[in-house]
């Protein structure tokens, strides 16, 4: 595809359950703002947080202008991570045959919960006898009665090696006893159209999450992607998936979007590594809903083949992500005379109480707001004021009262809950040892960085300097690429296949705007199951990227101080020292504690920690001062 001059900047876009991130990138230059997510009308925030992009870079509102100069727009999501930890979405129905039953998907308490959660009795099973006769009443009375049920959107799964050719014969019946065009028609989606995997359990499940992550996603990024148009962007929406790559949003599929957010950040943090030469680094990137953990090693983000997703084995290749439901809105509250921390979000709207806009629940961006660590007046850099009376409130109606305990002593028992659940996430998902850093990023991952790594047992924590949108940073490391898969039962016909995968590859880039010849083409065959193989074709077509510059000095200064803050700390109030980072020159150092700050983020440096910054404003935490990255 012809590159057109002028078009040099790449906007990256993370929406998250609370706020939104937007980076855009122009050459060396790197603008970042923030808005907050607007669940109603989530491309409100997106067109929000560009007309804010635009006011940084220009200096007043000219959307037109940066459309005008971009190449390319890549978002990437935490809708569908959020949707399935608080579980919001549609009525799904279930129709399984081909010897398939309920309880092949139910196989362990966290997937029969799911099931129930998002299938709940709307569930049949056609007999194998019924199908192999030309009536097809038992299938028509099955989705009459899963309607009937409240079945808005109907998942088809068979088993056994005639799954294809069975579901495909349903789907014509059905389409004859149901048109699509007719109103109030149920939409019915067929595992095997969304995947070939030979297990037929992990198969449905990933059928049944794709189903019930779709229509949001439909909703909000057609309609996204019309509005872009319509302020004259020059080039189509790209979506960033969970696979690390992107594509058009008409060639994305939901389940690809599960993950997707946190993915960025994983990728981010892998050209922080390769930049700085860490050979084990942790990610810990906290928002609003939840803490996202991933590990970089070797260079390589570690995956799984068969992903998880919400603790159950899906068809598709995922980034090896944790995450858990605790984040900055994540509502805190006393049970059984102990604290429970999420998973359970208040979001954006109305957010954590301090926000004045109705929440009354407590969270920890109050906790940390009466704890005199965040500013009421420079947070969100200035554009969001936080109402410290309301956060008193809710931490008293909802924690220190219900435990006996003063205001301070139910903020400090508040944050030790916080940053256990956050450090037995790191413990969990990779045991520390001498080489492993700690990436901390997200709007509220810097805020008690010492304490969670001091925790999780690591002594290195680095923060980039764009770790309040670094997910969105992260994006800008992807290129488009598609995967494309199907079975081949002797050898006789790879080379069939291969013609079938290719021609498939060659029609996904050129309506990518690439010609096939452009990009980079990979191929492999898995053993896996009946049939016996799968070949694999992996397309790229390579696009601009972000870049990564900057290196931790060996000369040294001491930081220079702003004013000083006094913050809870050890379970006291102390006046601490306040370090604006824009402040600092390259070598800038200084131990805790302290209070270090900009726009976007706040970090504790506890006793024990120092800080260093470079001079891309990275900061590095450590307890070891003879350990440089």
């Amino acid at each position: 595809m012809t590159e057109t001059p002028g078009r040099t900047k790449l906007i990256n876009i993370d929406n998250g359950g609370t706020l939104t991130d937007v980076c855009v990138i122009d050459g060396d230059r790197v603008y970042r703002t923030k808005t907050l997510t607007t669940p109603h009308d989530l491309s409100q925030c997106l067109f929000d947080g560009l007309v804010k992009a635009s006011r940084e870079i220009y200096g007043t509102n000219n959307l037109l202008e940066l459309m005008r100069t971009t190449h390319s727009i890549r978002y990437s999501t935490t809708q569908g991570t959020n949707a399935l930890v608080e579980r919001k979405g549609p009525r799904l129905g279930l129709l399984l045959g081909g010897g398939l039953d309920r309880a092949r998907l139910s196989r362990d308490a966290q997937a029969q919960e799911l099931l129930d959660a998002i299938v709940g009795e709307r569930c049949e099973v056609l007999q194998a006898a019924l199908m192999d006769c030309s009536d097809d009443e038992a299938a028509v009375r099955a989705v009459n009665a899963l309607s009937s049920a409240g079945a808005n959107r109907i998942v088809v799964v068979f088993g056994g090696p005639d799954r294809a050719t069975e579901e495909a014969r349903l789907k014509r019946a059905l389409l004859r006893a149901f048109p699509p065009h007719l109103l109030g028609a149920v939409p019915v989606l067929y595992s095997t159209e969304l995947d070939h995997d030979a297990d037929d359990a992990r198969r449905g499940w990933t059928a049944l999450l794709n189903a019930f992550l779709h229509p949001s996603m439909e909703r909000f990024l057609y309609r996204a992607e019309h509005k872009l148009r319509e302020h004259k962007a020059q080039n189509p929406l790209l979506i960033f998936r969970n696979d690390g790559y992107s594509a058009r949003v008409a060639r994305t599929i939901a389940v690809k979007t599960y993950s997707s957010g946190p993915r960025g950040g994983v990728e981010g943090a892998k050209a922080l590594a390769a930049h700085y030469g860490f050979t084990r680094l942790l990610t810990m990137d906290v928002g609003g809903t939840t803490t996202d953990v991933g590990v970089v090693e070797g260079g390589t983000v570690r995956s799984r083949r068969r992903g998880a997703i919400e603790g159950i084995e899906s068809s598709i290749e995922l980034c090896d992500v944790t995450s858990v439901g605790v984040g900055g809105s994540s509502i805190i509250r006393v049970e059984g005379g102990g604290i429970r921390v999420g998973p359970e979000s208040v979001g954006s709207a109305p957010g954590p109480a301090c926000f004045g806009l109705g929440g009354t629940q407590a969270t920890i961006t109050d906790g940390f707001l009466v704890a005199g660590l965040l500013d009421p007046q420079s947070y969100f850099s200035g554009s969001l004021r936080l109402d410290v009376q309301r956060a008193v409130k809710a931490i008293e109606d909802h924690v220190a009262h219900a435990m006996g305990l003063g205001l301070d002593d139910a903020v400090v028992a508040m944050e030790n809950a916080w940053v256990a659940k956050v450090a037995n996430v790191l413990r969990t998902t990779a045991a520390a040892d001498g080489t492993t850093v700690l990436a901390a990023f997200g709007g509220a991952g810097p805020l008690v960085a010492c304490a969670i790594a001091e925790q999780a047992g690591l002594s290195r924590v680095i923060i980039p300097r764009l770790a309040a949108v670094f997910s969105a940073f992260g994006i800008g490391f992807s290129d488009v690429g598609h995967e494309f898969a199907q079975p081949v039962a002797t050898p006789a016909e790879v080379a069939d296949v291969r013609r079938q995968l290719l021609a498939q590859a060659r029609r996904a880039m050129y309506a990518e705007g690439a010609e096939l010849d452009e990009c980079r083409v990979e191929e492999s065959i898995e053993q896996e199951g009946t049939p016996a193989a799968a070949l694999t074709v992996r397309v790229v077509k390579p696009v601009p990227h972000a870049r990564m510059s900057g290196r931790f000095a060996v000369e040294y200064h001491e930081a220079k101080t702003a004013d000083q803050r006094a913050v809870l700390c050890g379970g006291q109030r102390r006046r601490l020292p306040l370090y604006r980072v824009e402040d600092q020159r390259a070598g800038s150092r200084a131990s805790g504690p302290a209070v270090l700050e900009e726009a976007y983020f706040t970090c504790r440096v506890d006793p024990g920690w120092q800080f260093e910054i470079n001079d891309s404003g990275d900061i590095l935490l450590s307890r070891d001062t003879g350990t440089r990255p």
